[in-house]
Formats: C-alpha cells, structure tokens, sequence
C-alpha cells in the first residue's frame, strides 16, 4: 500500500472502493477470489496499481466502471455508488464521469481521431454547440496534426494520443487506464505514461493506471499491490 493524498481527507472522493469483494471463475473452475478492504483515490490524485498477469487488476477496473458487478461492497465514483444504477442510467453516468484508456485503445475503425472524440462527448454535460471545439483543442494539445487521419493512418503513438484524448473529452473526474503500456517498448512505455500523467494533471482528473511493469513504481508516490496481504488469491 502506497500513503498519503492530495486533499483534505473530507472532502468527497474522486474513488472509494469499500469492502469489495469479487470471485471470477474460468471454464474449468479455476480463478481468483478478489478482495480490497479500502481504497480511497482524492481528486487529481494520481495511483499505480501492480500485480502479476492474472491478479485481477482489470477485473477491479472493469468493477470500478461498473460493467461487471461486485459480490459484495460499495464503489462511489465522486459521491455516487455506480452499482446502485440500473443499465442506462449506469452507462451515462459511466460516459459523464469515468474516463477510460484500453491496453489495445480500442478507437472505432473507419472514424476519424476528430471522430473518435466526438463521439465520446456525446455522453458529457458539455453543449453540443462546444464539442466541436472540445474535440479539437484536447486533440491539437496531444499533437494530432491530422485529427480526420483514421486509426489505421496512424502510429501506435498516435492512436494512444487519441485514446487519451477521447477519455478525457468528457471532464471526467476519474480516468482507469488499463495495461496502456504493455504493447509498448520501455522508451515508449515511459514516454506514454508520462503524457498519461501529465494530461490527466492538466483536466484535474484523478488516474488510477494498472501495470505488472516493476520500471513504473519509481515514477509514482502511491502504489496499491493487489497480491499484497492477500488481497488476490487463485481459487480452484
């Protein structure tokens, strides 16, 4: 467990996970059991979770986001529990307030970079007059000099310069990058991480990035190890 926030400790969370509790089961019956006591991320904090392959460190993420439900426990994204909604309330909310950035970017094929962020601030609060602009100056600020290139037009750098920007397109409080780094070398890697960081600090959202790469735990104050205390155990 990492120590210490940004933020007075009353003031209302970006993230507290209470109590959580999740078992995932392959075919076969194999798994793990995941648990998390208490996790608390302050507004623009900024954590690094770790954990081997298999830990369930995008299971917690995809349990954050509330699109998979927990066993038992409480996830408050800013002051609403996400698990309390129903289906479509849930996926705006999701879409409003949860930034996320995929291991493979997953960018919609045949859309544009502009497009891609446009169709993310379709779910925000932001005028529609003003996505145009949005989509456009998130863009120009992550050096996209051909916002209407498709992703298949585009470097892997590009396209996660994209996938940064879609997630932030929204002024999410909270942004879940998931792995971003694991398809890339470790000059890359690093170069990714840092535009992460420094674009998350920039909007003022708060980040909880996942990675079973020891090189990050340098770079971050706090850190969360999912197989620390057991708080991630294979089950049979």
């Amino acid at each position: 467990m990492g120590s210490g926030t940004i933020a007075d400790s009353m003031s209302t969370p970006a993230l507290h996970v209470r109590n959580l509790a999740f078992t995932h089961r392959e075919r076969g019956g194999t798994g793990f059991t995941l648990t998390l006591p208490d996790l608390r991320l302050e507004p623009g904090e900024q954590i690094l979770v770790v954990g081997s392959s298999g830990s369930g460190k995008s299971t917690l993420l995809q349990l954050i986001a509330g699109l998979i439900d927990p066993d038992a426990g409480e996830i408050l994204v800013g002051d609403r529990d996400i698990h309390a909604m129903g289906g479509a309330a849930r996926d705006r909310f999701r879409g409003r307030s949860i930034g996320m950035i995929f291991q493979t970017f997953n960018l919609l094929d045949g859309f544009s970079a502009r497009e891609n962020v446009l169709t993310a601030l379709m779910f925000s609060d932001i005028p529609a007059r003003e996505h145009g602009a949005r989509a456009d100056d998130l863009l120009a600020s992550l050096d996209i000099e051909r916002p209407d290139a498709t992703p298949d037009r585009m470097s892997v750098g590009q396209q996660q310069r994209v996938a940064v920007a879609r997630a932030l397109a929204c002024r999410p409080g909270l942004v879940l990058a998931d792995e971003p780094t694991a398809s890339l070398d470790p000059e890359n890697a690093e170069n990714a991480v840092k535009l992460i960081r420094e674009c998350c600090a920039r909007e003022g959202a708060a980040l909880l990035l996942t990675s079973h790469d020891p090189q990050l735990r340098a770079s971050f104050d706090r850190i969360e190890d999912l197989e620390a205390d057991s708080r991630s155990e294979a089950v049979s």
